[in-house]
């Protein structure tokens, strides 16, 4: 592609509106809002079920509400070195983490990439997406529970000791109900008219208008390799699409029958291509070949390419930006850790998603 080509292919409103969250995100962070949520974890360390139940309770909400890859880049080096004061391995609890990260982004338009991509793309009401895919993230929240218990009921039956107390960060409350004030009337906006993105720059220019938390600072805490390698696979996924051989591929499918409005066919497809390219290249592929999908195909994309995440570790982003954060903590989170409780979680949350979505669309 040539250069104008390459920046034709990324879709602005996506990007726009993942950065916007970003920043709603960082005023949660600069304020001591993610310290506080992570005290609150390992304080239950006491109670392996509970501090498990709470880990999967705060990453599937924040995530839904904040995008998965920017709460598990804000939780995860917080949460390792809480358990890492009590003794504790926090591999089941980080698996935990990344598999909640990825179940309750479900949830909604904005809970990660390609949600937000597929909610442009498909001009998907905010409100009615939610009541879809919400029910399903639940579900998938509680399996994930249940498997990783399973899963790593040896590991996590484990004492916590005595260790190292950690200084507690300094929290702004004021700034945390700024932040809520703000998402909440993100919220608002997203049941009016006015394009998505539109409503979150404008959230976001306000939290950077702040005497108390300088601009700098906000920018800081926004992930940009992230921003720059989802821009990039706008353009690698263009590259691919115009030799041909996805199309080629798309219309051999098509004349043998195998459409994916078909759950027989887009629940495979969104698997093999999500372990393999990953969730997210997979979803701007499809979307780039296949350009004029019904809504109702979107959201089972949506849903299915989101779950598959969970399968295997590099299936999803967050699940790599979790392993990566915790290996800088002298946490190695591997392959087969993963897919140990990766694997049958899967196997249930795309049973109970295909039903699901066999009922209600």
């Amino acid at each position: 592609l040539s250069f104008s080509q390459a920046a034709d292919a990324v879709d602005l409103p996506t990007i726009i509106l993942l950065f916007a969250l970003m920043i709603v995100s960082a005023q949660f962070q600069t304020s001591g809002f993610y310290d506080i949520c992570a005290r609150a974890i390992t304080n239950a360390s006491a109670r392996p079920g509970l501090l498990l139940g709470m880990v999967i309770a705060v990453s599937g909400v924040l995530s839904a509400l904040l995008t998965n890859d920017v709460v598990v880049f804000a939780l995860t080096p917080l949460v390792c070195i809480g358990l890492k004061t009590k003794r504790l391995d926090p591999r089941p609890y980080l698996i935990a983490l990344a598999g909640a990260a990825n179940a309750g982004s479900a949830a909604t338009i904005i809970g990660n990439p390609q949600n937000i991509l597929i909610g442009q793309v498909g001009n998907i009401d905010f409100w009615y997406f939610a009541a879809v895919c919400t029910p399903v993230a639940l579900a998938s929240l509680a399996i994930v529970y249940g498997v990783v218990w399973l899963t790593w009921r040896r590991v996590l039956a484990a004492d916590p000791e005595a260790g190292i107390v950690v200084p507690p960060s300094q929290v702004d409350r004021f700034q945390i109900g700024r932040g809520l004030v703000a998402l909440a009337l993100l919220l608002a906006l997203f049941s009016t008219p006015v394009p998505h993105e539109v409503s979150a720059l404008a959230v976001a220019g306000l939290l950077l208008v702040s005497r108390k938390i300088s601009s700098r600072d906000m920018l800081k805490s926004v992930d940009w390799p992230l921003l720059l390698l989802f821009i990039c696979l706008f353009g690698v996924t263009a590259a691919f699409a115009s030799t041909g051989l996805a199309g080629d591929a798309l219309q051999w499918s098509i004349d043998r029958g195998w459409d994916l409005g078909n759950l027989s066919v887009l629940a495979p497809l969104s698997l093999i291509m999500s372990n393999t390219i990953g969730n997210v290249p997979a979803v701007i592929l499809l979307t780039t070949v296949v350009p004029d999908m019904s809504q109702v195909t979107l959201i089972g994309l949506s849903l299915l390419s989101t779950l598959a995440g969970n399968l295997l570790l590099t299936g999803s982003i967050a699940n790599i930006i979790v392993a990566e954060r915790a290996a800088g903590l002298g946490v190695s989170l591997s392959f087969a850790d993963f897919a140990r409780s990766g694997v049958i979680a899967t196997a249930l949350s795309f049973a109970v998603a295909i039903a699901w979505l066999m009922l209600v669309v």
